[in-house]
């Protein structure tokens, strides 16, 4: 016991150290406590998710500020080693420094918050946490088609939304043009196949038109661009083969395979009860001439040469 009570008095830094972890042990304590109330009192996944990140990173501010506080006296004395170490250390933490300046920037930046999708670094996805160093994706695509989740969770250095791209699906307008294309057989009632799919399509999306109207004059308001129709179109083309009608039209970001079925399943319905006025078109070829055989069968002996 004396020899406990010797090494604590001679060694003052290692008292500071315990302390420091100590305190360390009790803040994390108390905001596991905290979350966990905050994960039975709040309903609302976002807010529950918000909350949760905000005690954590005070937890770590004040843990950080207690330990630069407990060792304020200490430290003078590695000024001059550590600022000839810092060009190493930034040289070889070159990686982590980008992706904590990442954070920074996503934390206090509108590039992308949890909840939105996105394709950073040639991924796509769900973002569903944004940590110091990753951000935390569920992954859509790759060998499921359309905008379905496959199941894979992938994390990304907050480094690459300096270096790449950041694709955002749902950040200040949360909807997507998309198209579908129809070929209709020469002959059919050009008038009735467009009306048809115009009736068609605003059906399916008309719930969307004036909340995308609205999201997008905030977008006119805040970023140099024009004035965009939201409003379902139809326009057509035509060649030797059938007529073309492009469908376009905005739908909701999560919803784009689904709604892109009702509109296929309404317009077989519809061309189906159209009465052959309107007729799909298929791949089809003619033969207009066929070349000449010349075929002669010669009566002879077959052991005859």
């Amino acid at each position: 016991m004396e020899k406990v009570i010797t090494l604590w008095q001679n060694y003052p830094k290692l008292q500071t150290l315990i302390w420091v972890a100590v305190f360390a042990l009790v803040v994390m304590l108390l905001v596991r406590i905290l979350q966990n109330i905050l994960v039975r009192r709040i309903k609302e996944t976002e807010t529950r998710y918000r909350m949760r990140k905000l005690v954590s990173f005070f937890a770590y501010i004040l843990i950080i500020l207690y330990a630069l506080s407990a060792f304020s006296d200490k430290l003078q004395g590695f000024a001059v080693a550590l600022g000839v170490a810092g060009a190493g250390v930034a040289f070889a933490l070159q990686e982590v420094i980008a992706s904590v300046a990442g954070w920074v920037s996503l934390s206090f930046g509108h590039t992308l918050k949890t909840g939105d999708r996105v394709m950073v670094g040639g991924i796509r996805g769900d973002v569903i946490d944004i940590g110091v160093l990753r951000t935390t994706l569920m992954e859509l695509g790759d060998w499921v088609n359309a905008d379905q989740y496959n199941g894979r969770i992938v994390r990304v250095s907050n480094g690459l939304v300096f270096r790449e791209p950041v694709y955002n699906y749902s950040s200040d307008f949360p909807f997507l043009w998309d198209e579908i294309m129809v070929h209709i057989q020469h002959g059919s009632d050009l008038l009735e196949a467009s009306q048809l799919l115009e009736r068609v399509t605003l059906k399916a999306v008309g719930d969307y038109i004036a909340e995308a109207a609205q999201y997008w004059d905030e977008m006119v308001n805040n970023y140099y661009i024009e004035k965009a129709s939201v409003e379902p179109t139809v326009t057509m083309t035509a060649n030797e083969n059938w007529v073309t009608f492009a469908v376009r039209y905005v739908v909701d970001y999560k919803k784009r395979r689904s709604t892109k079925s009702i509109l296929f399943k309404d317009i077989l319905k519809e061309i189906g009860e159209s009465e052959g006025r309107v007729r799909l078109a298929t791949t089809s070829m003619e033969l207009s001439a066929s070349p000449y055989f010349d075929v002669r069968i010669l009566d002879r002996d077959p052991d005859e040469k």
